[in-house]
């Protein structure tokens, strides 16, 4: 009797189970999918945004990461201990990634959302009940912008046929913005606030029904990154669906349609996924010829692309270059003929085939060193730069023999006209309103806080404590009708009039206070020349994005001190001249050093660049690494100026963040010669 009833108590509490499980299936109306991949800070701030979206919704959410190393696995487990995580052990791609999470999800809606996007707190409501009262809607994507409130293109986009696609890939989209037949991609003549059928949704907001994913498949995972949303798309229309452009609710994508355009890789893969889509669907409708026009364009932009890059790294200094000889080769031909030959010859070839480019060769490397090749371009270190060349090159002077030493002259004019060039292309760049130039000091940031007065004081000494170094910060209530702190500026309506007044460039909206479909109102009212980001709740991250080219802005605790330019190079100028002088001055070192043989095998090791004579202690595990700005691995590090071994975790961390926050090239010689000794 007792095995009877407990063979009754058992089979009860599984059907409960079974019930249970059968009620959380019914009930569940949205499970959101988002793939991340070393994108921390905006998944992050993603997520507050969903939080407050899913507030009244019976909504499951998934994160699946794709072998992250920047802590996001961490973040999760502290702040959003309600989401479902996929950890990954590789980059299985966004296709896998997202499959992965929709078998096991439940939800009567299935959205794909990108991680570096910001929902409004009614997005969830608004296209459910859209979808809820159209039955023929498979999918629906929203209306989509920039960090500066603009509306991105791709929220609404036509299917990439042959022809479309060729329009796209060689510029007509672009030079016909509204046209029915060229801007076919983007659908350029629809109406960015009208609900409209469309037939591709985009991969950062794709909502759709699961019975349309039983019938139409998952995402083909032939695609690894790029094309699987067309794909998705396309094949919902084909199973007898509709998708919808749906414009009455909004979010923010940092991530713009034109980021990485001037990537090689991007050319490569995007490309390559359109010509993957055009076989898979459109193999009878002139696949092989349209093949041959999409590798036309993949070298084409690829070409374009690598001249892009060229441009902008190579322009300024290829222009120093020959301006700066041209001009050192007419004061050697007028300085000989006037001065020194009076009219009866000039000076020898060897002066301007060896000598005169030497010199120019000394002036561009310390210009450069000097941070004069620093984007902005600026005259300061590049003027300084050629002043420390022409100390460099007196002393050289003086160890030439007499057959190559010309007269001092040449030097004295050739830096002022190093000088006088360098300084007047910066300044024309400059006036031409070129984006990486500058003339003058830095203009430092004004910034508005828009927030409660603990939200706002906050952000103040989060601001205070980065590498912007602000020079005003003004709080704004978002509240109308609460009296005012008294150091606030004023409230919403007055903005306007205080960014003129304060000459204002940056807002952040702090996102406890202001709900992300307010901070949208307000970037597309106010747009024009300012700057955006928002602080989420509890977080040591200011985020944004200046620009569609850009993937985003982050503004934390300045730890990146190492990673700077200036000290990058000086970091690597330092293991370049010691591990040369290890070697050539080795013989004599080996009477001093422990293990002179290792010590040669490591400088051979620093002077290939796969290693740096200091970097941080070697840690297992460990977060606070992984936060860190990365360098190479060092020989030695930090612990060398401790006078114990053995340290422990948390030692080692904060060796380590030290290293990062406070690095000086001082530093490194001084942990250098110290690890030495003990060596």
């Amino acid at each position: 009797m007792l095995k009877i009833h407990r063979n009754f108590i058992n089979f009860y509490k599984t059907e409960r189970k079974i019930i249970i499980f059968a009620f959380s299936i019914w009930f569940m109306k949205l499970s959101i999918v988002i793939v991340n991949y070393n994108v921390e800070h905006f998944l992050e701030q993603c997520l507050f945004s969903v939080r407050k979206a899913i507030a009244n919704i019976e909504a499951e959410v998934f994160v699946v990461d794709n072998n992250s190393v920047d802590g996001s696995l961490k973040m999760l487990a502290d702040k959003f201990p309600e989401v479902k995580v996929i950890a990954n052990k590789d980059n299985v791609g966004f296709s896998r990634a997202n499959n992965q999470a929709i078998r096991i999800s439940t939800g009567e809606y299935v959205l794909l959302l990108n991680p570096d996007t910001v929902v409004e707190d009614d997005t969830f409501t608004k296209t459910i009940e859209f979808m809820d009262s159209h039955p023929d809607a498979g999918g629906l994507g929203v209306k989509m912008v920039d960090g500066k409130g603009r509306f991105l293109p791709e929220s609404k986009r036509g299917l990439p046929t042959p022809a479309t696609a060729f329009y796209k890939m060689f510029g007509l989209t672009k030079l016909f913005p509204h046209s029915k037949r060229f801007a076919r991609y983007y659908l350029g003549h629809l109406d960015n606030d009208e609900i409209n059928e469309v037939e591709i949704l985009a991969g950062a907001f794709m909502l759709m029904r699961r019975e349309t994913l039983d019938k139409c498949g998952l995402l083909d995972e032939t695609f690894f990154m790029y094309g699987e949303d067309i794909d998705l798309s396309y094949r919902i229309t084909l199973a007898g669906y509709k998708n919808y452009y749906y414009p009455k609710t909004r979010i923010i994508h940092y991530k713009g349609e034109s980021t990485k355009k001037t990537s090689v890789n991007y050319v490569l893969v995007f490309y390559k996924a359109m010509e993957i889509f055009v076989r898979k669907h459109f193999a009878d409708k002139g696949a092989k010829t349209f093949s041959f026009f999409i590798n036309l364009a993949i070298y084409f932009k690829a070409f374009l692309a690598l001249l892009s890059q060229f441009f902008s790294k190579a322009v300024q200094p290829l222009l120093d270059t020959i301006l700066g000889y041209a001009g050192l080769a007419f004061i050697g031909y007028f300085w000989g003929n006037t001065m020194v030959y009076e009219g009866d010859g000039t000076y020898p070839i060897t002066l301007f085939a060896i000598i005169l480019p030497i010199y120019l060769l000394i002036w561009l490397v310390t210009s450069y060193f000097s941070g004069g090749y620093d984007k902005p371009y600026k005259v300061a270190p590049a003027v300084g730069g050629v002043f420390l060349g022409s100390l460099l090159i007196l002393i050289l002077y003086a160890l030439l023999p007499e057959s190559l030493r010309f007269s001092r002259a040449l030097i004295l004019l050739g830096m002022i006209w190093v000088s006088a060039e360098m300084s007047l292309t910066r300044w024309i760049g400059y006036l031409l309103k070129r984006p990486n130039f500058q003339y003058g000091k830095n203009a430092k940031k004004r910034f508005l806080v828009i927030g409660s007065e603990q939200e706002t004081n906050r952000v103040e000494q989060l601001l205070q404590s980065t590498s912007i170094k602000p020079d005003f910060i003004g709080a704004i209530s978002p509240f109308e009708n609460q009296e005012l702190p008294d150091d606030f500026l004023g409230t919403l309506k007055q903005v306007p009039e205080i960014i003129q007044i304060y000459k204002i460039n940056e807002i952040i909206f702090c996102s406890k206070d202001i709900s992300h479909q307010l901070i949208i109102d307000k970037m597309e009212e106010w747009q024009s020349s300012l700057d955006y980001k928002i602080a989420p709740e509890d977080t040591l991250s200011i985020i944004g994005s200046n620009s569609i080219n850009t993937r985003g802005d982050l503004y934390t605790i300045d730890i990146k001190t190492i990673n700077t330019n200036s000290n990058k190079r000086k970091k690597r100028l330092f293991d370049l001249l010691s591990s040369s002088l290890g070697i050539i001055l080795w013989v004599f070192l080996a009477f001093f050093i422990n293990k002179p043989f290792a010590f040669l095998k490591n400088c051979f090791k620093v002077l290939s660049g796969k290693y740096s004579w200091i970097g941080y202690c070697e840690l297992e595990d460990s977060d606070a690494n992984r936060r860190l700005p990365k360098i190479k691995k060092g020989i030695f590090d930090p612990s060398a100026n401790m006078s114990r071994v053995g340290l422990s975790k948390e030692e080692k961390e904060h060796l380590n963040l030290m290293y990062a926050r406070d690095y000086s090239l001082s530093k490194d010689i001084n942990f250098f010669f110290r690890a030495l000794r003990k060596s």
